[in-house]
């Protein structure tokens, strides 16, 4: 029963034997397989003149699936090689009414003794393993397909064992999570963010194991870890539902490719595929086929920070409002009964009446207007066909298929949702250029026309969205994502950290757009420290933080006489960086102009800068923009340039917010000049 430290050591050794046989007879079996498959081409190739089409067939699915079952064991032995490294993370003794004690050891993957037929290693998705998540010593309970299982945990541990070895073992205290949690919290970050299968709290496991919810929101603040708990809930439905659904099947719509590379690794980690994801405006030029350049989001922010222009926000505030979005339905009303104008119409010596061709019209009624067209006028040619008694000419039929179109006012997309403007007599609101160029704001509501009035079928392959930082995306994002995606979905992000307050979505927001969504609201804080979170209060405060109790320095907000200095004590900064034991540095600027100038001010070795075009996040030191560092984290925050001069607007306010969240264990930050009102409060 592995009751001492040194009987836990002793299990370990065993355990990790049996994961080097279990190797070895997987790399057995690969071998033969690879020696059959040779084996099985040859025999092919030698006696394809004697074969006939469905010897043929049969070799080639021989073949398949032998190619497919060497796939198999590969993928099998990748994940022993890693149980190897670290078989268990956790052990829960579980108690049956009967007093039959069960050792249940949970790790990333599971593991059988196939001599035995035993389960040695539960996978940390298991329904059983769900108890060390949700109780502590006492009573507790699972529930499996077949009811619920109930008992007691008589005992519960938690180990880090990495590289195969012990490194501590804590036993039950009364939340053994936060002891390990806190050892976990203290360590430095890397270029990658980790899987947190050992340090899953109660309400989180809650989030990763929801199976009914057809919508989830989770609203976390910042540092909850709320992209790491829709991973994990990702890695949960793979499993649970892996016979209908695979990783490719899924869509993550992620921010930018930095961030889409900072957690490329957390499925892995946890034995799953790379999950397939887009940003919004690859989605966007793909819906539109690119036949309009458009503004990007991260040019539009760039517009807001570099000038303050109260045409452009007014255009913006209004375009990310549900009044905007019910407008667009209204109007698409008014098409339907004011721009389509049935006459009768004479082909040859046939009159087809206007009444005949609004009876085929409202046929079809639940088709996209723009599509009913052409279906339309191939009735109306069978029509004539029966009437005349006759094949039609192809000149009759152009005539018709020419006609019936006509009947509608305004044809093309982009020019109807330009007389919506007029519609509602704000002509102003719409900036094109001769390019016809559209601002990030028009994207998705041209999208949104395209959608209702030509239909679009583009992604009914997929059958989970991931949607992250949910509070950028406006109401009428959401009606052309939940039109367009008509699978389950798991939304997050968190109100307080919007680059652009003039379009931010609230979990209520979204609410009205899914109501049938299941809303989580995260508030304890695991990133940074209570020093860091108290300081990131004084911008945007909120009442809900609750930081967990782990303590750093002070953060410092530091005046100098000049740029010229400033710009050494970061320099001065950076060094001290290098020589201690931290692995990221992120020196985080309000534009892309200021990240631009203080890289090629402060160029040195391991000094990466980040950019809209940029598809890696390295460790080191980083200079970029709150901006592109949303949803990641550092060590160590520089937040230069802090002062009234750069930040002053509520753009900015929510810049400096992001910047500052970012601060895991120290947060400096730099100005000349006069200090931001944001912090001499």
């Amino acid at each position: 029963m592995n009751a001492t430290e040194s009987e836990e050591r002793e299990y370990l050794e065993e355990i990790k034997e049996k994961l080097t046989l279990a190797v070895k007879r997987v790399d057995d079996a690969v071998r033969q397989f690879s020696d059959e498959l040779r084996q099985k081409k040859e025999y092919i190739h030698e006696h394809q003149s004697g074969m006939d089409d469905a010897d043929m067939v049969a070799a080639g699915q021989s073949i398949n699936r032998m190619a497919f079952t060497g796939e198999a064991a590969v993928s099998r032995k990748r994940k022993l090689l890693k149980l190897a490294q670290s078989p268990y993370f956790g052990r829960i003794d579980f108690v049956t009414p009967n007093k039959v004690v069960s050792p249940i050891y949970i790790g990333v993957h599971s593991f059988l003794d196939e001599r035995q037929r035993q389960n040695l290693i539960y996978d940390w998705r298991a329904p059983i393993s769900s108890m060390f998540y949700d109780f502590e010593l006492g009573e507790a309970s699972y529930s499996t397909p077949s009811g619920t299982i109930r008992g007691s945990i008589g005992l519960k541990r938690q180990y880090k064992i990495r590289d195969g070895h012990l490194e501590f073992m804590i036993e039950n205290g009364v939340n053994i999570h936060d002891d390990v949690l806190q050892r976990e919290l203290a360590k430095s970050s890397d270029d990658k963010m980790k899987n947190i299968v050992a340090t899953i709290q109660r309400d989180q496991n809650a989030v990763i194991r929801n199976e009914t919810a057809p919508v989830m929101v989770i609203q976390g603040v910042a540092g909850s870890g709320k992209t790491s708990i829709a991973l994990h809930r990702i890695a949960f439905l793979l499993y649970r539902y892996r016979e209908t659904i695979a990783a490719k099947d899924i869509l993550i719509i992620s921010p930018n490719k930095v961030f889409a590379d900072y957690i490329s690794n957390v499925l892995p980690e946890l034995g799953e595929e790379h999950l397939p994801e887009m940003g919004m405006e690859e989605l966007a030029a793909d819906l539109l086929e690119n036949r309009y350049p458009f503004q990007t989001f991260f040019e539009q922010v760039s517009a807001l920070l570099e000038h303050h222009n109260p045409a452009f926000i007014e255009r913006i505030q209004f375009k990310s409002s549900f009044e905007f979005l019910s407008k667009l339905n209204q109007y698409l009303l008014h098409i339907e009964n004011n721009y389509l104008t049935i006459t009768d119409l004479r082909v040859g010596k046939t009159v087809v009446a206007a009444a005949v061709i609004q009876q085929k019209f409202r046929t079809y009624h639940r088709v996209p207007l723009l599509k009913r067209f052409a279906l339309v006028a191939n009735d109306v040619r069978a029509y004539v066909r029966d009437a005349a008694g006759r094949k039609l000419t192809g000149q009759e039929k152009a005539t018709i298929g020419e006609a019936i179109p006509r009947m509608l006012k305004l044809h093309n997309v982009l020019d109807l949702y330009r007389d919506f403007y007029g519609w509602i007599g704000r002509p102003e609101l719409l900036k094109l250029d001769h390019r016809l160029t559209l601002e990030y704001a028009d994207v998705f509501a041209l999208i949104y026309l395209r959608l209702r009035l030509e239909g679009i079928t583009a992604y009914e392959q997929v059958k989970h969205l991931l949607i992250d930082e949910m509070q950028d995306y406006t109401p009428v994002q959401y009606a052309v994502l939940s039109r367009l995606f008509l699978c389950r979905k798991t939304i997050l992000g968190d109100v307080s950290q919007t680059v652009n307050p003039y379009s931010a979505s609230s979990a209520e927001t979204i609410e009205r757009v899914f109501p049938q969504a299941d809303i989580v609201r995260l508030y304890r804080s695991y990133r940074s420290t209570v020093e860091i979170t108290a300081f990131a209060q004084r911008i945007t405060p909120n009442p809900d933080i609750i930081p967990l109790e782990r303590h750093g320095p002070e953060p410092v907000v530091a005046r100098f006489g000049s740029k010229s200095e400033e710009l050494a004590a970061v320099r001065e900064l950076m060094t001290a960086f290098k020589s201690s034991a931290n692995h990221s540095l992120g020196i985080i600027c309000k534009t892309q102009r200021q990240a631009t100038e203080a890289y090629e001010a402060l160029q040195a070795p391991g000094v990466h800068l980040l950019t809209a075009e940029s598809t890696t996040f390295k460790e080191g030191i980083i200079i970029t923009t709150a901006h592109l560092a949303k949803g990641l984290e550092f060590d160590e925050v520089i937040v230069p340039f802090a002062s009234a001069r750069t930040y002053k607007t509520e753009v900015d306010k929510s810049m400096l917010y992001v910047a500052c969240t970012r601060a895991m264990h120290q947060l400096t930050l730099t100005y000349a000049g006069e200090l931001t009102a944001f912090l001499s409060a």
